[in-house]
């Protein structure tokens, strides 16, 4: 890797300051448009400054937009086809973006440039030998962050690289092996590489070279550059000068000539091109609505998670909190992202926080969309319930005691807890006990008992104070006594009592023999003795 740290000179950075000097004056964009409309004549200076770089801008939007570095790459593919210098040039400037990072150790930057160079070996653009020259030299002396870089460019280009040279693949990965055995990385990175043998048993599976929509040339019409890292490269500086053409007006024909080619036949004359300011701001209106665009990557939402979790963990107290957290600006549908944040800082913690549920009873009180986020929360929950661990478990039933204790959140999300033995699992078994355990402790048995018995509330707790049968009734008493909250078990006791004695009342049904209905009755009577020795235990 030592050629990289001769690609500048001196004389390289005294071109690099004579640019600052001769870039020119910054014109406003509104301004320049104006300009062009009242320039008339084309090989005015005036009018000519207004145009750009292809690469430069090709670069720094990959740069902002890494996400999208396969479209790019195929943009800069068409472009190649009839500009192959374009092309080059490109090609030129990023391997010196690479060297440039690689040299000042600038990970953000170097990743961006070889995924950048790995979609352009994709398209064809660059030849496969500049792929094999960087995983070399990133592999040569492995470190974390070299390996990480080069387990992601393989990952984007391993496809093509099997086509085409399968021996030369083979032998990076024979070294990533190496590197692996040899153990002198970190963990995470070791993970990386395992996952890249995963990708390659699966042929390369969900990575293709180019996407089907992507693959625009054909491979007769394009234009592949054999470039070297070590080879001396000519940036071009001079091209970022703005120099005036003579033959402006001559070169601007061909060059539409050849962007018909490209792009088709559809576009404007001179004269279609002349219009108002009042209709152009309209249409310019019109456009931005037509091209607003939806973030698909969630980039906006993993942000706001982010500065929630913030605010959480940096406060003071939950009142600081919540004044914090309130400042923050939802978007429409996003209102229930502060109370799955919140739920899941509280499952994080070790131990229960009361930070945490004063936090969210605050929430609720505030406003009722909240109390319903946080309702429908209870039933996502309670759903995966069994996906969680035994802390997280005993902290998510402590957070939701704490709303129902105080009354933050109404009492009928219990409809969606069924307590029989069928439908309820080990874990949710726990849940249910530090629920009614922490109530118990908030509201005292007494008064926890007359909220489960308030008459207007008992279609909500159906599901919960089973009556349909005497098994589930005997399942209810069993368990709420198990857990030494047989006090609120009172009123059902006396149902099953009701219900035992109807059931002996039944009359034997003609087909059931008498040694069956003597055993249903001594399977009752033995019930009725394990309670009496469970309620003298």
């Amino acid at each position: 890797m030592g050629s990289f740290k001769h690609d500048r000179d001196g004389k390289e950075k005294n071109t690099g300051k004579k640019l600052g000097r001769g870039a020119g004056v910054y014109i406003p964009p509104f301004k320049l448009v104006r300009m062009m409309r009242d320039v008339e004549d084309k090989s005015n200076p005036e009018y000519q400054r207004g145009r750009d770089l292809f690469c430069r801008a090709c670069i720094k939007s990959q740069m902002a937009s890494p996400g999208f570095t396969d479209v790019f790459a195929a943009l800069s593919a068409v472009i190649n086809t009839k500009f192959p210098q374009v092309g080059e040039l490109l090609l030129r400037r990023i391997m010196l973006q690479l060297k440039g990072a690689y040299r000042r150790n600038d990970k953000p930057q170097l990743l961006a440039a070889t995924k950048f160079i790995a979609h352009l070996v994709n398209q064809q653009v660059a030849h496969e030998i500049i792929a094999l020259e960087l995983l070399t030299v990133l592999l040569e002396k492995p470190t974390d962050d070299s390996v990480e870089v080069a387990v992601g460019f393989v990952t984007e280009c391993s496809s093509l690289l099997q086509d085409l040279t399968p021996k030369g693949l083979h032998g990076i990965f024979e070294r990533f092996r190496g590197i692996l055995h040899e153990g002198l990385i970190d963990k995470r990175v070791q993970f990386l590489i395992e996952g890249l043998f995963a990708i390659r048993k699966s042929k390369f599976q969900g990575h293709p070279a180019v996407r089907p929509e992507l693959d625009l040339v054909e491979q007769e019409d394009q234009f592949t550059h054999e470039l070297s890292l070590d080879d001396e490269i000519d940036p071009d500086t001079s091209l970022d000068i703005f120099k005036v053409d003579a033959q402006f007006v001559v070169n601007e024909k061909h060059y539409e000539d050849l962007k018909r080619s490209i792009l088709g036949d559809d576009e404007p004359s001179d004269e279609e091109e002349v219009y108002d300011s009042a209709s152009g701001d309209e249409e310019s209106d019109q456009y931005e609505e037509q091209m607003k665009i939806q973030d698909e990557t969630e980039t906006n939402l993993v942000n706001l998670r982010r500065a929630i979790y913030l605010t959480i963990m940096s406060s003071l107290d939950f009142e600081e909190a919540g004044h914090q957290l309130l400042k923050i600006k939802l978007e429409p549908g996003q209102e229930m992202e502060p109370c799955i944040m919140l739920l899941e800082c509280c499952s994080q913690e070790r131990t229960y926080l009361r930070y945490y549920g004063l936090l969210a009873q605050r929430f609720c009180m505030i406003n009722r969309i909240y109390q319903d986020n946080f309702e429908k929360c209870f039933v996502q929950q309670y759903s995966m319930i069994h996906r969680l661990e035994t802390n997280k478990l005993r902290n998510v039933a402590r957070f939701f005691a704490h709303l129902l204790g105080t009354d933050a959140l109404p009492w009928h999300v219990l409809a969606y807890v069924r307590l029989t033995e069928e439908d309820t699992t080990s874990s949710s078994r726990i849940f249910i006990k530090i629920l009614f355990q922490e109530l118990s402790e908030h509201l005292g048995i007494k008064l926890l008992n007359e909220r489960l018995s308030e008459p207007t509330m008992q279609d909500s707790f159906r599901s919960i104070y089973p009556r349909d049968n005497p098994k589930n009734t005997r399942f209810f008493i069993n368990f709420f006594t198990s857990i030494g909250l047989g006090g609120i078990t009172e009123k059902l006791r006396a149902d099953l009592l009701i219900m035992q004695q109807q059931e002996k009342q039944v009359p034997v049904f003609e087909g059931e023999s008498e040694s069956e209905s003597s055993s249903s009755e001594s399977e009752m009577d033995m019930e009725q003795s394990c309670n009496k020795r469970r309620r003298r235990y």
